[in-house]
């Protein structure tokens, strides 16, 4: 049956500006998608040209974009969709900003006793309800290893928590998953670490201890390490590692185990965090 989306989707890629020589540059530098397979590839490279033609890329001064540049940070902001139905998960904003170095944001919190803090704090990334993205280009440059850090899949892995509402780390759940089963495996991961740090707050974590900021951050930091380091999720946290795999619908430890066995260079494969503040 014709389709006048489908139609509409061939000629946007038809015109696009990206070619499969801009894919080989973004393939040999986004480690994280090695291993796929050429179907995936094949889908995730339109998918990315797709999402550049409906999300405007705002470059500040200081930040010079090619477009294998736009075509890698589309990729990772397309990574975690990929194999979920198009169906317009990253709505509800239309703008990513780009700023050449982490900035500071004005932060307001009001405590316990109903006193209100303001503060300014250096942040390499951000997400607006129903605004903007806003990301540290330094951040983006510095995602799509197997590092324990991927600043485009943290801060859309918020817009996509804010589909519901505020972020409050519950994303729009697939039919076959239970909400009970999310909330065990999440609330119980979020108050382990939570203890650890409450007993020390220097103790090393298996996981970045921002997650241990709020409900929202545990999401947007496992599913950033769900991508790019699921040995060490899956190993701190399995019961996450398996919500995060059913509500992805991908499983980057079946793929990072296939190439540390067929691939020498990925033998011994460490998950090594990465100190650095999003939003």
């Amino acid at each position: 049956m014709w389709s006048f989306r489908a139609w509409r989707q061939r000629r946007i890629l038809a015109r696009a500006p990206y070619s499969t020589l801009h894919w080989a540059t973004v393939r040999q530098r986004l480690p994280i998608l090695d291993g796929l397979s050429e179907a995936e590839e094949q889908r995730l490279f339109q998918r990315a040209v797709l999402f550049l033609h409906k999300k405007h890329l705002s470059p500040l001064p200081g930040v010079e974009l090619s477009l294998e540049d736009r075509l890698s940070l589309a990729t990772l902001a397309e990574l975690p969709l990929l194999h979920l139905a198009d169906l317009d998960w990253y709505q509800g904003f239309h703008e990513i900003v780009l700023y050449p170095d982490d900035f500071l944001s004005p932060q307001r919190h009001r405590d316990a006793s109903g006193v209100e803090h303001e503060w300014d704090a250096e942040h390499s990334g951000e997400a607006w309800l129903q605004g903007p993205v806003i990301l540290a280009w330094p951040g983006v440059q510095s995602s799509g290893g197997w590092d324990a850090y991927n600043l485009v899949i943290h801060e859309l892995a918020h817009k996509l928590d804010m589909l519901n509402g505020d972020a409050n780390g519950l994303p729009p759940l697939h039919r076959s998953m239970r909400i009970e089963d999310w909330a065990s495996a999440m609330q119980g991961a979020y108050d382990a670490l939570n203890a650890i740090l409450d007993a020390n707050p220097e103790a090393e974590t298996a996981i970045d201890p921002y997650a241990a900021e709020n409900p929202a951050e545990f999401f947007a930091v496992t599913s950033e390490y769900f991508f790019s380091a699921p040995d060490l999720l899956a190993e701190a946290f399995p019961a996450v590692y398996t919500q995060l795999q059913a509500f992805y619908r991908q499983d980057p430890l079946a793929r990072l185990q296939r190439l540390q066995t067929e691939h020498t260079d990925y033998r011994g494969h460490p998950g090594a965090a990465h100190d650095t503040t999003k939003g």
